[in-house]
């Protein structure tokens, strides 16, 4: 079944790599390059899963979890993924409710299966 994936990074070279991988297994995927973009995107639309960059223009992706827990209110899987090894950006992400991080680089194959094990929850 096709799902809808909301992919928010400002890197244009790893998002169409990885839009080209989840399109090809039928996944529908949004591209959103700042913080701005995603807020506008979720107001209008619920992905099934987002997968964020932490560091992004106008809003984190730590800010965006915190936006989609407590103010959506929403449960969706977020995968946090970062090439800064910040650990505590890591872990602040996480107890705000991110589902799950991924380190930069990291193969499109290995998001694929978190993002298929998170939608099989």
């Amino acid at each position: 079944m096709k799902k809808k994936i909301l992919l928010a990074d400002d890197d244009e070279l790893l998002i169409s790599l990885l839009q080209f991988r989840l399109k090809k297994e039928g996944h529908e995927v949004t591209f959103v390059s700042n913080g701005k973009e995603v807020k506008e995107y979720l107001n209008n639309t619920i992905p099934d899963v987002i997968v964020s960059d932490i560091m992004m223009p106008y809003f984190s992706g730590i800010e965006l979890v915190d936006f989609v827990r407590n103010e959506l209110r929403l449960t969706i899987p977020i995968i946090i993924i970062s090439s800064a090894g910040n650990e505590e950006n890591v872990l602040s992400a996480f107890e705000l409710g991110a589902n799950d991080f991924l380190s930069k680089p990291f193969s499109p194959t290995e998001l694929l299966l978190r993002i298929t094990k998170e939608l099989n929850k």
